[in-house]
């Protein structure tokens, strides 16, 4: 058979045909309430795409390294760098560990210096003596201190003759992201010191091409909460206040553009995040080419660094999958270096396993999944491109609105950008407690054996944002989803007394056994005991083995039709004993249930973490 006739055998079916298809199956059904969804971004998602979604779409024909760069800076291979951080507590001893990791396959060591109070020539000097910056980028987490640092850092090179069109590094001298996080500049509200060090680092590295002192932080929109459009939009604010500020000093525009790097976070939305990079280029090149009139120099380099945000202090081994699955997005996305953060990070100091498993990840996609091979492989993909195109139009509506503020100094300072994230944070919160969100683990089977209070330490690095008491702007705060519902089972590991919630099942059998099973789920939670059991012939004989087992709560776990003949000889009966919960909401039923003393019913919709919380009160916990 041939192609042609194979093609005719198959005739290709109209969006009206899939449209009419569609409804027919609905039957009756909203369209839009069953098969648009909608992200935290307010994008929405169709349940399909066809070409004809991508023809009014310009940036589609582009190639890979041509303007606008939505394809990326890379025309031969997809490569990037495997970038892993170092705290410093002792400069020897970080120098050493960065050879070691340099040996085990990364490209690209990042020291984080901003908690020292005094490093001096010899503290770099020991720090980089067995790391060669022409072959490793070494990247200083800096903050307020980038100035000395990189000077330091050039006398370093120039002492050792290193090659300076070859030496390779970045600092992440970040102003305004700095008054997002602390409320004021790095020299307290004296923005004209802060460019003026701009503008004496900018003369310093004129001979270092390959050395970026600027670092735009999006990873800290990221991880309070901010959705990915904010992220983008307020990072390129961000970016292109640094740009007006530095055309004030008199600096060349042209020649900073290349300087600056951005550090985005990445989160567990696939498709949204690789989108969110391929968006952020173009966006990125188009500011670029206004400020300069030259489409060649806005190519803008992304380190991508897997989010705190998202990640859980319970079953901290799910952290791991998430950070695979963001690896990959940021890698698919066009990423130019990788930071995977160690699975344990945001609750102990890492250890070699840890920081081997995810220094791992980035090597194992990039040298065994070849994903460094493939540009831009989401390239033609009709939904990815649409999701890029809404991330650009939406991104640029904000990034817009911070220009009819003044800028982004001055809609930081009218709480604009903060109000946003505080919004976007709450929406995350209600996610999570509702469930619309899923965190494996914690809101979800969470392992209900697992006991963390003695395994924790929140303070687990010696250094800290530092006090403000009088800020000029309020400073944003950084966000966990898990973290209210990990804060209720803590607080019932280290109360001493585990709650035992007894699943009275009765009745049908597939309504008990799923009604059960959630109610397992969901007070699990809170690090409650749940005593399952296969069924009670009658309601007498599930009431005297919750008696005999101490429940503290008692779910009755049946279907809606039994629950008015049932429910009330049970509450009857445990009311002064336990806690009466009903597993699912009777609508039918409801207020004659509630007319006789019923309080509790717990169902899909029910919000885990105030119902949990009250649960936890009643017990004083």
């Amino acid at each position: 058979m041939s192609y042609k006739k194979l093609f005719t055998e198959f005739p290709p079916a109209t969006t009206q045909q899939w449209e009419e298809k569609i409804k027919k199956d609905l039957k009756g059904a909203d369209y839009n309430k069953k098969l648009i969804s909608k992200t935290i971004e307010e994008i929405k998602i169709r349940p399909y795409y066809r070409e004809e979604n991508i023809k009014n779409i310009e940036f589609t024909e582009n190639i890979p390294g041509k303007y606008p760069y939505v394809r990326g800076i890379k025309t031969k291979n997809n490569d990037f760098d495997i970038k892993q951080d170092i705290f410093v507590e002792s400069f020897g001893k970080a120098g050493k560990k960065a050879l070691d990791i340099t040996e085990k396959g990364v490209d690209s060591v990042g020291f984080f210096l901003c908690h020292k109070e005094k490093i001096t020539q010899n503290d770099i000097n020991t720090l980089l003596t067995d790391i060669n910056p022409e072959k490793t980028t070494i990247n200083f987490i800096s903050g307020k201190l980038s100035e000395k640092i990189l000077n330091l850092f050039i006398n370093f090179a120039e002492n050792k003759s290193l090659d300076k069109n070859k030496v390779k590094a970045t600092f992440d001298f970040d102003p305004f992201g700095y008054k997002t996080i602390t409320g004021d500049f790095y020299t307290a509200r004296n923005k004209e010191k802060v460019f003026a060090d701009l503008k004496n680092m900018v003369k310093t590295v004129e001979n270092y091409p390959l050395i970026k002192i600027i670092g735009i932080n999006g990873i800290w929109f990221a991880n309070a909460g901010a959705s990915a459009t904010q992220e983008l939009a307020f990072s390129l604010s961000s970016a292109n206040e640094m740009l007006s500020e530095a055309e004030k000093k008199e600096i060349n525009i042209k020649k900073l553009i290349p300087e600056i790097h951005f550090n985005f976070g990445i989160g567990s939305n696939y498709f949204i995040e690789i989108a969110k990079l391929r968006a952020a280029r173009l966006l990125w090149a188009k500011i670029c080419e206004a400020w300069t009139s030259d489409k060649e120099t806005g190519k803008m380099y992304i380190n991508s660094i897997t989010s705190d945000r998202n990640k859980t202090i319970y079953d901290p081994y799910v952290n791991q999958l998430r950070n695979t699955t963001e690896a990959m997005s940021a890698i698919l996305g066009g990423t130019n270096a990788l930071t995977v953060k160690p699975f344990d990070i945001i609750y102990k100091k890492t250890d070699d396993f840890s920081e081997r498993i995810a220094r791992n990840t980035g090597i194992i996609l990039k040298e065994e999944a070849y994903f460094n091979k493939p540009v831009d492989i989401a390239s033609g993909s009709y939904f990815i491109e649409n999701l890029t195109n809404d991330i650009i139009e939406k991104s640029w509506e904000i990034f817009l609105k911070i220009e009819e503020l003044g800028g982004y100094n001055q809609a930081l300072k009218q709480n604009y950008i903060q109000n946003q994230i505080k919004k976007t944070a709450e929406k995350r919160k209600l996610n999570t407690a509702t469930r619309k969100e899923i965190l494996l683990g914690t809101n979800q089977y969470p392992n209900p054996n697992e006991e963390i209070k003695d395994s924790i330490d929140f303070n687990v690095y010696s250094w800290s944002l530092p006090e403000n008491k009088n800020p000029e702007t309020e400073p944003i705060k950084f966000f966990r989803s898990a973290k209210e519902l990990e804060e209720l089972r803590l607080a019932t590991e280290k109360s001493n007394k585990k709650p035992v919630v007894f699943l009275l099942t009765h009745g049908n059998l597939a309504m008990r056994k799923a009604r059960a099973a959630f109610a397992s789920n969901f007070f699990a939670c809170a690090g409650y005991k749940i005593i399952d059991n296969l069924g009670f012939k009658t309601p007498e004989n599930g009431i005297n083995a919750a008696l005999k087992a101490n429940a503290d709560i008692v779910v009755i776990c049946s279907s809606d039709d039994e629950y008015p003949s049932i429910v009330p000889e049970i509450y009857s009966k445990l009311k002064d004993r336990a806690i009466t919960v009903v597993a699912g909401y009777p609508k039918e039923h409801i207020e004659k249930l509630k007319s006789q003393g019923i309080e509790h019913f717990i169902h899909i919709k029910s919000n885990i973490y105030e119902t949990l919380k009250n649960f936890n009160k009643i017990l004083k916990i």
